[in-house]
């Protein structure tokens, strides 16, 4: 399933976010919460965070610092857990601090993952997206 759509929730005060319901059957087999290589946290299905870290890594010699650095990064800045039975998942304090999550966030579709952001940083990463967006699409020739 791919993910799509934008969703304003709140977290509660044991930091646990409601998952949208129409994702929750591609999240039962697990979730995996992650870094995002932005300021946000992503939610994974395992088998997706599998298939992600292994095509970073792929083409590089597996003893190599980059890859070695990659591999850390990857494991260290994950978390394996589940959706609890009101669909929700709780995030770990470390995952908070690096998206700097405040109460309000924004759930998006990123596609293969789920993006958890703050609602202020989303608004403008959002309408930063938009014009980047905007520029790529005309140097590549496509109307928009």
């Amino acid at each position: 399933m791919a993910f799509r759509g934008t969703f304003d929730y709140s977290l509660d005060a044991k930091n646990r976010l409601t998952v949208p319901a129409k994702f929750r059957a591609s999240l039962s087999d697990g979730v995996v919460l992650a870094k995002g290589i932005e300021k946000c946290v992503a939610l994974w299905p395992p088998a997706a965070y599998d298939a992600y870290t292994e095509s970073a890594l792929q083409g590089m010699h597996p003893v190599s610092a980059e890859a070695q650095k990659l591999k850390r990064f990857f494991a260290a800045n994950a978390h394996d857990t589940e959706l609890d039975s009101a669909g929700r998942v709780m995030l770990p304090s470390f995952l908070l601090e690096h998206g700097e999550l405040g109460k309000e966030v924004v759930v998006t579709g990123a596609d293969d993952r789920l993006e958890v952001w703050d609602r202020g940083r989303w608004a403008d990463y959002n309408t930063t997206l938009t014009d980047d967006v905007a520029g790529i699409t005309a140097a590549l020739g496509h109307a928009g």
